[in-house]
């Protein structure tokens, strides 16, 4: 120290003696900044400080005392602090290893503390103007000399220093945890000896819970000293936050839906800020102008510090709920409603942090693993409901669905039978799409007329422009509609196939049901005219009005047969028919079938009596189509009101004129090919009535086993009539519809010899009409079919023409 007083001497000294008077007072002003035992009086001190001044020398105490503090520090202190820390003689036990922590911080501050203080004398002699001394003053000063600190301590530090300080405050965390929110653990054990303290992990009889709860309190008054408290606590208490967070959300959250965790995790944060109140806590104020790390700016009061702390935390808390619940969300849509709390957590979190397109692109990726030929539409179906109600909670502008569910959308137009099923759920006649039914008898449905309209009629006011990352197209409103009904059906973007569809199953449901009972289905198709339009439901309304005609032609022509008298000729047996009005129901399926004389004179009598009844109109049957309820007395049993096809009783009333038939004399005696006899024989021989012989013959099997009687009134229908239709599939009647246009096509082509594609697509546009709605035909649709025809030689292309080949 003596030597820095030589070379700090400014050389402006008149003599000798002038010299050793700078020197004297030099020695005595460093002595009093420095030596906390010195004594100057107050006018010594001022005189002294004077005398440097006048030399020149006063301006350099300060460079002095950072200097001397810069070699110190180099020199001795930061060595020892880093052997103290480094100790290993103490390492066997956590105890005695946060004593070596502390220890090595209260002895780093025991080495500045004459340093510190001397500053902050300087600082106020240099604010008082003592002895006409002038400075940045204390301030400035504190900040220089705590920048000099942690540069050449902190500079790189060995990393025994951060884990000792990540276990002591591990251990004081768990503590106070223990204390205060009886966590970790926090049940004491029974017994004299006890076992490991829930706290500090020592046993029993050797706690130091409150030795550590002490050791906090000291090093954090310490570190707030000397200006290290953020620089050494703040990564340490960050990695412990984050690992505590993401280690309670997996032990009470994970794979639990149905319950808010929210306010849960808001009271056991506030136990957590008790613990940071006491790391942060300090008596020393500090700096306002000292820096501080990222994330916690020091020289702020300490609730400020907390109140960042909190933020900091929530915030952390939120990114990994959000990213938890991202892996789980396909499982939460799957259980919605049940997962609905989850949701609404998940909604509050993702508005507080930067992770829609993460969500985005991983719900999207399991939508898409779902996509295959191994699930049945109906579980895809249901799938997309829960995601419409489910994310509809979580996005109310629905632009999450819009882009998430993109895959599943564009799948379904792929399969055959995504229209059937639709309609089959909004009906009540799938099991596993029960929230179409119920969506459709809602109270208030919205109509899909005031969906399509560009003029919503909301207030241009609560207009909201789409998030940045919805899909830019023209369908806005369609978008935010969050109605199920109107989303699948703006699958196919139109509402008249799934009209078709609903004719065709509304087909297939009254021409299987014989006892005119159409209570639910007119319940349905009034529901569907809310959605759908009166206008459009009104060949529906026709079927129906036609079974309830059909029901009073019935009970007419029976009340006239019950009139008649015994000597006027009776009708073979007992007819009931449907009466359809063609335009209004959908194709039906053609099968050739001749019946038995018995069948076709009951059906010519009903013909002659619905004539008499409805003048200038007639009944063209449908044999194949309907049911007949009839008795088989056999040698040893009678089977008793048994319903069958009409090919079925067919089949049998044969074997009433004789017991013995081929399968080719069958086939041309019904009229039908003889794949398809074969087909329908295998019921009556799976029920032990009849049995194939030699040849290809098929007789009466007149006794049977018991196990082969049939009981009473049940009805009969193979494995072909289960899953067939009535009425011609959708493939089927665009093939139909297909072959219509073909027919315009070659007209078109003969008249006029050659055109384009679009040529030949604007005409049939325009004249192109068949069924309830105009049938169209987009231009690949159009391209591919004439296509098919140049492959089948029935067109000619050329350089963007068709036309038809010339014949000889």
């Amino acid at each position: 120290m003596e030597e820095m007083v030589v070379e700090l001497d400014s050389g402006e000294s008149s003599g000798p003696g002038s010299d050793r008077q700078v020197a004297s007072a030099w020695e005595s002003v460093t002595a009093a900044l420095v030596s906390p035992g010195c004594s100057l009086s107050e006018r010594d001190l001022s005189d002294r400080l004077a005398l440097l001044r006048c030399h020149g020398v006063g301006r350099l105490l300060g460079v002095w005392l950072l200097e001397t503090l810069q070699m110190r520090l180099s020199s001795s202190v930061v060595p020892e602090f880093w052997f103290r820390t480094n100790s290993r003689e103490n390492e066997l036990e956590e105890r005695d290893r946060a004593i070596v922590l502390l220890t090595a911080f209260r002895t780093l501050l025991d080495r500045l503390e004459p340093f510190l203080s001397g500053l902050e004398k300087l600082g106020l002699w240099q604010d008082e103007g003592r002895g006409g001394l002038s400075g940045p003053g204390p301030r400035a000063l504190r900040e220089r000399a705590f920048t000099t600190i942690r540069a050449l301590l902190l500079f790189s530090p060995p990393a025994v220093l951060q884990e000792r300080v990540l276990e002591f405050y591990s251990r004081t965390f768990s503590v106070y945890m223990n204390r205060e929110g009886g966590e970790d653990g926090s049940e004491a054990p029974d017994g004299p000896d006890g076992g490991a303290c829930p706290g500090c992990g020592a046993p029993s009889q050797r706690c130091w819970c409150q030795e550590a709860l002490e050791q906090l309190q000291e090093l954090s008054l310490i570190l707030s000293r000397l200006q290290l408290l953020e620089w050494v606590s703040s990564e340490a208490v960050t990695a412990i936050l984050h690992r505590l967070i993401e280690q309670r959300m997996e032990q009470h959250c994970r794979g639990e839906y149905e319950q808010s965790f929210l306010l849960e995790f808001q009271e056991w944060m506030e136990l957590v800020l008790g613990w940071l109140g006491k790391v942060f806590a300090s008596d020393v104020p500090a700096a306002p102008s000292a820096p501080s790390p990222p994330g916690v700016r020091g020289g702020q009061p300490a609730s400020s510090v907390l109140k960042q702390w909190r933020c900091h935390m929530h915030q952390f808390f939120c990114r990994i709920y959000v990213n938890m619940r991202i892996e789980e969300l396909f499982s939460i849509i799957r259980d919605f409603p049940e997962s609905k709390p989850a949701i609404e957590d998940l909604k509050f979190c993702l508005e507080r942090t930067n992770q829609r397109q993460q969500l985005l692109t991983s719900l999207k990726s399991a939508f898409e693993r779902l996509l295959h030929p191994g699930v049945h539409t109906s579980d895809i179906l249901t799938v997309y409901i829960s995601a419409i109600k489910a994310l509809r909670e979580l996005d109310p502008s629905m632009v999450i669905l819009q882009v998430a569910c993109q895959p599943i959308r564009k799948y379904l137009r792929t399969r055959e039978d995504t229209v059937r099923q639709i309609v089959a759920g909004l009906t009540g006649d799938a099991e596993a799409c029960t929230d179409l039914a119920s969506e459709l008898s809602r109270g208030d449905p919205v109509t899909l007329e005031m969906q399509d309209s560009d003029d919503e009629g909301n207030d241009p006011e609560d207009w909201a422009p789409d998030p940045t990352d919805a899909v830019p197209d023209k369908l806005g409103s369609k978008r935010r509609s969050s109605d199920i009904i109107s989303l699948l059906v703006s699958i196919y973007g139109s509402k008249d196939i799934f009209i078709d569809e609903y004719r065709a199953v509304l087909a297939d449901r009254l021409l299987h049901q014989l006892n005119y009972n159409t209570a639910r289905e007119i319940r349905n198709v009034e529901l569907l005219k809310l959605r759908f339009g009166e206008s459009h439901m009104h060949y529906c309304e026709v079927m129906l009005k036609d079974m309830a005609d059909s029901r009073r032609i019935n009970s007419h022509i029976r009340e006239e047969e019950s009139k008649l008298s015994e000597e006027e000729e009776q009708p073979p047996l007992a007819l009931s028919a449907i009466v359809l009005s063609s335009e209004f129901w959908p194709t039906l399926k053609e099968e050739k079938l001749e019946l038995p004389a018995v069948v076709c004179r009951a059906m010519e009598a009903y013909t002659r009596r619905y004539e008499k009844l409805k003048a200038m109109r007639t009944l063209s049957w449908k044999p194949h189509l309907g049911s007949v309820t009839l008795d088989l007395e056999l040698e040893d049993r009678t089977l008793a009101n048994l319903s069958v096809s009409p090919i079925h009783a067919a089949i049998i009333l044969h074997f009433q004129e004789k017991s013995s038939w081929s399968l080719e004399e069958l086939s041309l005696k019904l009229g039908a090919p003889k794949e398809l006899v074969h087909r329908k024989l295998a019921l009556w021989q799976q029920h032990g009535v009849l049995r194939e012989e030699a040849a290809g013959r098929y007789s009466v099997l007149e006794t049977g086993s018991s196990r082969e009687k049939v009981d009473r009134g049940v009805m009969l229908i193979d494995s072909d009539e289960e899953r067939d239709s009535n009425t011609t599939t959708q493939s089927e009647q665009r093939e139909e519809k297909l072959q219509l246009f073909w027919a315009y096509i070659q007209a078109m082509l003969t008249n006029l010899d050659s055109m384009t594609l679009e040529r030949i697509h604007s005409m049939l546009r325009m004249f192109v009409a068949t069924g309830p709605v105009v049938t169209e035909m987009d231009v690949n649709e159009l391209e591919a079919f004439l296509q098919r025809k140049v492959r089948e030689h029935q067109l000619i292309f050329s350089t963007g023409i068709y036309r038809l080949p010339k014949t000889n």
